[in-house]
């Protein structure tokens, strides 16, 4: 609903745009320009504003932008106020494309370019200042409105993807876990006592029946709690670090996050460190989705002699946000903290202006 809101504001104000160029006393020629950069327009901006799936990588959603504002500002200088009410699409551009720190101000910036050009005589119109930054602020404003809508349902959907795979993934390791004390601790016992109940018996006393069965309980008893103990041990699952990153690029980008990810020297970790890093970018990459508004997200694994580190950082912590603790309530990171220390690493988190860090280190050998 949102990418078919945009796309009929989009088209409507341009064809406006294009009926006011069309009907000028201009040349031919300068007619025909602006008609052309007109059918070049849509692209250019559902290019800026369509929400994911269809949303483009961020560094071609900058060239887009710069594309947007030669579009904007040089034909604006021979339209005049035919052309003004692009400046409203370029500010609401910059504020679905720039980073919020920084989107504001330029956005500002753009919305008072009309009045300035209005006052000074190089654009000429019938409508004061304040009835162009009015104009402005509004298309801005319903632009970036409807732009957000989809990238926050999209958010939504990825977050709750993701957070239905956490919730299974830790069901599971509670019930392994449960299975584990449970069921184990009373099958240590029996093998034990039955241990113990053979042993009062001498070898070569007659064959008794009872001593016979005694003796298949103790093994059998012994056999399933060697395999309830392999069922309690990390998982593998049958996906590698390499399929869960792939998986956590996918879940980003569909989300509207764009995904930065450094993979040196590749490593191939054994499976209790693999099944470790993946639950920690299972859970870090769900925090992103769920507690942050981030731009951008950076995934980094790197791995020498000493051991395997991974870093997921992102930008999206707002000013005077508290940095969740690896062992506070709540976040998920206090099992993170609990799985890593298992295997002898360490983790740790680390605020820094307005990016907030995951960082898990497995020792090596």
């Amino acid at each position: 609903m949102a990418l078919g809101a945009l796309v009929v504001l989009v088209v409507c104000s341009l064809a406006l745009v294009a009926q006011e160029v069309a009907g000028s006393h201009l040349s031919r020629r300068s007619v025909t320009t602006g008609l052309s950069l007109l059918v070049l327009m849509p692209a250019v901006l559902l290019g800026q504003y369509a929400p994911p799936p269809y949303r483009l990588p961020y560094r071609w959603r900058w060239g887009l932008l710069m594309i947007q504002a030669l579009l904007t500002y040089l034909p604006l200088l021979l339209f005049h106020y035919r052309w003004l009410s692009l400046l409203g699409f370029l500010a609401g551009a910059v504020l679905l494309t720039l980073p919020p720190a920084r989107s504001l101000p330029v956005a500002l910036l753009v919305v008072v370019s009309g009045p300035l050009l209005v006052h000074t005589g190089l654009v000429r119109t019938d409508r004061g200042a304040i009835g162009v930054l009015l104009s402005t602020v509004i298309t801005a404003s319903t632009v970036f409105a409807v732009g957000h809508l989809a990238l926050l349902s999209a958010r939504l959907h990825g977050s709750r993807e993701q957070a239905a795979r956490l919730a299974e993934q830790r069901a599971q390791a509670r019930m392994r876990q449960d299975l584990h004390d449970l069921a184990g601790s009373s099958l240590s016992a029996i093998v034990v006592q039955g241990e113990a109940a053979l042993r009062t018996r001498p070898e070569d006393s007659p064959p008794d029946p009872s001593r016979q069965a005694l003796t298949e309980i103790v093994a059998h008893a012994r056999r399933l709690h060697a395999e309830i103990r392999a069922i309690g041990l990390p998982d593998d699952e049958g996906s590698s670090l390499s399929e869960e990153l792939t998986h956590v690029q996918r879940l980003l980008t569909g989300s509207g996050v764009a995904v930065r990810t450094v993979l040196r020297p590749h490593a191939v970790p054994d499976p209790a460190a693999s099944a470790c890093l993946r639950f920690v970018l299972r859970e870090a990459v769900g925090n992103v989705l769920q507690h942050s508004r981030a731009a951008l997200c950076e995934i980094e694994l790197r791995s020498d002699a000493s051991g395997i580190r991974l870093l997921v950082r992102n930008d999206g912590v707002p000013a005077g946000t508290p940095a969740p603790e690896p062992g506070r309530p709540g976040t998920g990171l206090a099992g993170l903290r609990y799985r890593v220390l298992t295997l002898g690493g360490t983790l740790h988190t680390r605020r820094q202006d307005d990016t907030f860090a995951v960082i898990a280190f497995l020792p090596g050998g």
